[in-house]
């Protein structure tokens, strides 16, 4: 699978502009604001039918502009497909596929298989609980459509749970049967859910590690540790225990829209005690092994986006990189760089065929 074309319009600071691809290695160079991290994040959208770097989709309008769209023309397993992604303001988001809509997004998710390494990770180390969760749902839904439905529907009822608690407290009432059956439908998809992290961790932690062991030269010992209220018992019994802490917060307290994934090095945390080296190098294996895990369970490359890494990385570290991915495990890759000449040293060593876009235009 790789992307052919890529055609931008109104797409940030893009007024009109397209790409034809290789199916290796792609390039963008250019001064910083110049659009090169758009670029990729359009490519995202394609994949994901949201931006990377920014949830509210009506900014990724070009200013004064009415709509954006994206199109990318692929070639799978011999057959071409278009995916169209769109948005006027006022209206909801489209995203269409060979010309046909999808009635829901999340149909297409896993469709185009991709993962970005950026600057923006950082965010899994220094963010809440949320953001990691993020990620390991990000990781198994793109092969796994039962997962991400049971996802969706758990995160429905527990809204549907929530909104109930708010109206108990302002209408000084409460029906416990009322709670119950949302209760057991959070235990249902809850424990599904639950089950499925876990086995992705037992899969993914060896993966993870053998990267950053690559990365690193074998020099510190690294562990991913799922966290869960669910291993203290039935969530059934444990929503049953917060229940008066629940009515007084006016939303559910526990299950697993709570757990999280507790990131070590040599035993300690790495947001606290890991140097600025060793969490680039763990975010970096992190995503190289969610490459890994995807590619396991689709039997497809994933796309690859490299967005801005060699300026946030010393020279071992990108050299160490790139003879990773120079290898047939690796499919086609995309890297932003504001160092033309740089750039093309590191892309030569790959003996890949690969092309350069400079960038130069609007900033924004």
């Amino acid at each position: 699978m790789y992307l052919e074309k890529l055609s931008l319009f109104n797409f940030k600071n893009f007024e009109s502009q397209s790409f034809d691809f290789q199916d290796k290695i792609n390039c963008f160079v250019g001064d910083n604001g110049i659009g090169k991290t758009n670029v990729l994040d359009a490519i995202y959208y394609l994949s994901f039918g949201k931006s990377y770097f920014n949830p509210v989709a009506s900014h990724n309008i070009r200013h004064n502009e009415d709509f954006f769209m994206i199109e990318g023309e692929y070639e799978i397993k011999d057959r071409k497909d278009t995916i169209v992604c769109s948005l006027k303001r006022g209206q909801k988001k489209v995203i269409k596929r060979n010309d046909k809509e999808y009635e829901k997004f999340s149909d297409h998710i896993g469709h185009l298989p991709l993962v970005i390494i950026s600057p923006a990770d950082r965010d899994l180390i220094t963010d809440g609980s949320d953001t990691r969760r993020k990620f390991i749902d990000g990781v198994i839904s793109q092969s796994d459509k039962l997962y991400l439905k049971s996802l969706i529907n758990y995160n429905k009822v527990l809204s549907q749970r929530n909104s109930l608690l708010k109206y108990f407290a302002a209408n000084r009432t409460f029906d416990a049967l009322n709670l119950k059956v949302y209760d057991e439908q959070l235990e249902q998809y809850g424990i599904f859910i639950y089950e499925k992290r876990k086995a992705f961790l037992t899969e993914f932690a060896p993966i993870f590690k053998e990267r950053y062991l690559a990365i690193s030269n074998g020099k510190e010992e690294v562990d991913l540790k799922y966290k869960t209220q669910l291993d203290d018992g039935k969530l059934t019994d444990i929503l049953m225990q917060s229940l008066e802490k629940d009515r007084v917060l006016q939303f559910t307290s526990v299950g697993v829209h709570k757990d999280d994934l507790q990131f070590e090095i040599g035993g300690y945390s790495v947001k606290k005690f890991g140097s600025q080296g060793q969490q680039k190098s763990f975010l970096i294996a992190l995503k190289l092994a969610q490459f890994d895990f995807i590619k396991n369970q689709s039997n497809v490359k994933p796309i690859l986006l490299l967005d801005d890494i060699f300026d946030k990385l010393d020279a071992k570290r990108v050299s160490q990189i790139i003879e990773l991915v120079n290898q047939d495990d690796f499919g086609q890759l995309f890297i932003s760089d504001t160092h033309a000449d740089r750039t093309e040293e590191v892309v030569k060593k790959t003996n890949q065929s690969y092309q350069i876009f400079k960038l130069n235009g609007e900033k924004r």
